[in-house]
């Protein structure tokens, strides 16, 4: 969220205290398994799950957000008369500019078509838009989606916030000391380097885009193989895009109230929200912010500070404050292999073994509580299970961090995991994976039926193999069958059977062929020249498996005379 929104054109259409009598009409209407305290924030009825340990800093680095919940009524299909999109019947809040919601409906339908296990909901994206910025400040977005101005969050110094140092040298948060959450969907620096994508295909991927923005956060909520129709998928994913139950609660509320509908508005005309979540001078005071790893802190209004105790600050530290403690990340100096095995798998395959690195100090202490980053290297489609190329991992008490599982592509060869630490200058660590072809190691045929044919004509039957490894099946194995002239001389055959090319011309070797999804391959029909006798064809695949097929051609057995019926004796 901007650090830089000042006071607000106008409120939002609600602030976070609603009147009691309000309250059931609001917990009504939020989503499953959601209702509403005493404070006019949602709750959900059940404790909610954390984030798992990769999830890192979220999306936001913890950042704050909008706590503004939508009206109590539910949304129109279109304003009402005289409403002008921002009356307080609900028409204004249901009211989302049009390149935003455009790009929210884009990024969605992308997702369904890459990762449909997922079921992303365009109005999650609306949700998470609506809690970060106010979907892009109303909508203030050139005509190809990019922020009129900066839309950048407080730097995260500690101070009330994580502590991130920068990551990218300022290159997206003009900060080259600690970094800010950055745009419409709020990501930080470190968090985009892996998550970015270019949602309007210019070449380029801009986190100030609200349609890069978009089809990132879409992918940030579909890793992990998570179902977001699993209302527990759902909440895992939110909350691992900003760690905070509040969060969850307030982007659950806007979920809801967007499901029940919502239309578009023109850019620039959208609602301004008002309440953040770290506002001291609202109407009713927020939490006082907490850590990102003590989410679940009771939803209370921070209660005033006694005359006798000095108030918490809340400003910036200055150059004459204490230095601080250093962070276990300052403390790092070099990484370890944690016991990496070989790393190697066929093509399309998962990796059976996972990358460990360990964080270290001089002394060769073990460091927890530090992000490593795993980026993939080099010419390769290989990713970690979920499609990324980039996975950022926190070391747990005994300083390893272990990556996801990597994922095989279609592209054979050697690749590079190169594991270094986030916000800190230290070496970075090489692990070499090999991508092999795949193989089989068996051959049978899918039928034991004989294979013959006459002399100048077709087999009926076209050969048909099954190709396993380890007992499994082999797909996609590269195969060649060839007509040879015996078991000992595997050269090609040059009389007997043969198969025909695309033009109809004799050939006796077929190479590039491959076995479907099911380990199964089907030759093309056989013909027979006017040589008689029994040929041989044989099949190999890559692996070393192979299996040789007997072929008969036999001239059609001359049909047998009955004999003729003996002559009746005479009487």
């Amino acid at each position: 969220m901007s650090a830089q929104f000042g006071r607000r054109l106008r409120k939002g259409a609600v602030a976070t205290t609603v009147a009691a009598a309000a309250v059931a009409a609001l917990s009504a209407s939020q989503a499953p398994g959601v209702s509403v305290d005493d404070n006019g924030r949602s709750t959900t009825a059940d404790a909610q799950p954390t984030p798992d340990a990769s999830d890192d800093d979220g999306a936001t680095g913890g950042s704050p957000f909008y706590m503004d919940l939508p009206p109590l009524n539910s949304p129109s299909p279109a304003p009402s008369a005289g409403s002008g999109g921002t009356g307080a019947t609900g028409t204004g809040e249901a009211g989302i500019p049009a390149t935003v919601l455009d790009a929210y409906k884009q990024a969605a339908a992308a997702l369904q078509e890459s990762k449909p296990g997922c079921n992303l909901p365009w109005q999650l994206l609306a949700a998470i838009g609506k809690v970060e910025s106010g979907q892009a400040r109303g909508g203030r977005v050139t005509a190809d989606g990019t922020t009129i101005d900066p839309i950048l969050g407080p730097q995260l110094d500690g101070n009330g916030f994580a502590l991130i140092p920068d990551t990218d040298n300022g290159v997206y948060d003009g900060n080259s000391t600690y970094d800010q959450a950055v745009g419409p969907m709020q990501f930080i620096p470190s968090t985009w380097e892996w998550a970015g994508r270019d949602g309007n295909d210019d070449g380029k991927k801009d986190p100030n885009n609200i349609y890069d923005a978009a089809l990132a956060a879409g992918h940030y909520l579909c890793r992990n193989g998570w179902d977001l129709s699993a209302q527990a998928d759902m909440n895992r994913a939110i909350l691992s895009y900003n760690n905070s139950q509040d969060y969850l609660h307030t982007v659950l509320s806007w979920l809801e109230y967007y499901r029940k509908g919502t239309h578009e508005i023109p850019d620039g005309t959208g609602s301004l929200p008002s309440h953040r979540s770290d506002d001291n001078d609202t109407a009713s005071p927020s939490p006082s912010p907490t850590p990102p790893s003590t989410p679940n802190t009771p939803n209370t209004p921070s209660t005033p500070a006694t005359p006798s105790s000095p108030p918490p600050s809340d400003t910036p530290s200055t150059p004459g404050t204490p230095t601080p403690t250093p962070t276990p990340t300052d403390t790092v100096d070099h990484l370890e292999d944690a016991g990496t095995a070989k790393l190697t798998a066929q093509a399309g395959d998962t990796f059976s073994k996972r990358i460990s690195t360990r964080a270290e100090t001089s002394a060769g202490k073990a460091v927890g509580k530090v992000r490593i980053r795993f980026t993939i290297v080099g010419d390769t489609d290989t990713t970690f299970t979920g499609g990324e190329s980039v996975a950022t991992i926190v070391t747990n008490s005994s300083g390893v961090a272990v990556a996801p599982a990597l994922k095989a592509g279609e592209k054979t060869g050697d690749l590079t995991v190169r594991a270094t630490v986030v916000g800190r200058a230290v070496a970075g660590l090489d692990y070499k994976a090999t991508v092999t072809e795949r193989v089989a190691d068996t051959l049978a045929r899918t039928s034991d039926t004989a294979l013959t044919c006459t002399p100048g004509g077709e087999f009926a039957d076209q050969v048909e193999v099954k190709a396993t490894y380890d007992g499994a099946v082999a797909d996609g194995v590269a195969a060649t069958a060839t007509l040879i002239t015996s078991a000992d001389d595997t050269t090609e055959n040059t009389k007997g059977p043969y198969f025909k090319d695309a033009d109809g011309k004799t050939v006796r070797t077929l190479k590039g062929l491959e076995t479907d999804a099911n380990g199964l391959l089907k030759l093309p029909k056989l013909y027979a020249d006017d040589t008689t006798g029994t040929f041989l064809l044989r099949i190999n695949t890559a692996g070393g498996a192979s299996l040789t097929v007997e072929l008969t051609v036999a001239a059609a057995a001359e049909p047998t005379e009955s004999p003729s019926p003996s002559a009746s004796p005479s009487a």
